[in-house]
């Protein structure tokens, strides 16, 4: 299994580097971490008084591996779970926050298991991740994967400007789908038929 620095280190090569888009709700992002959480964590690396989109471009690769590991893999609890789990929920922490647990959690809900849906890692969800895993090494994590999928079409259903992450311009998967889709087996991938159908009803 990988450490969690190559998970860390995968996430940033997925992330890229400093963008500043108007459609995206994180605002000014740099190797996937906002501008959001730079302000909740106080760094301000322009030493200026204030957290702006100049400390968001200052931020190192360096920086931004320690953070996601620190605030999205460690306090999260992230290492407490399956440990196949570990790359897909901590990918998918990074890019939507708490809602990874929600996800995981309906998806244990889904199986049988009586856990409380609140986006926190505790013993319950702790035990039942590791008891479905058990049940089932070979399905669990591509189950989690194709819930991440089916929560990115949900969400661009919902919120038009979004759309641009989940189709390309000329129709294709978008980076959301794809994103997911590198956590799922490959005989579970929608073919393009399938994403297409799925997003026809989208402008």
């Amino acid at each position: 299994m990988q450490s969690v620095h190559q998970i860390a280190s995968d996430i940033l090569d997925r992330e890229g580097g400093f963008v500043n888009d108007p459609n995206d709700p994180g605002g000014a992002t740099n190797h996937g971490v906002t501008i959001h959480t730079m302000r909740r964590l106080g760094l301000d690396l322009t030493d200026d008084g204030e957290v702006g989109v100049d400390d968001v471009r200052a931020l190192t690769r360096d920086q931004a591996q320690e953070i996601f590991i620190e605030h999205y893999f460690e306090r999260p609890s992230i290492q407490d779970l399956p440990e196949a789990l570990h790359p897909t929920v901590f990918d998918m922490y990074v890019n939507a926050g708490s809602n990874a647990v929600v996800l995981l959690q309906r998806l244990l809900r889904d199986m049988g298991f009586e856990i409380l849906v609140d986006g926190l890692i505790g013993p319950q969800t702790i035990r039942a991740a590791h008891a479905a895993y058990d049940t089932s090494p070979d399905n669990l994590v591509d189950a989690y994967g194709i819930a991440r999928r089916n929560y990115y079409y949900r969400l661009a259903d919902h919120r038009p400007a979004s759309r641009r992450y989940a189709m390309r311009r000329d129709g294709g998967k978008g980076g959301w789908i794809r994103r997911a889709e590198e956590f799922i087996s490959p005989r579970y991938h929608l073919t393009e038929a399938e994403h297409r159908a799925r997003v026809a009803g989208w402008d």
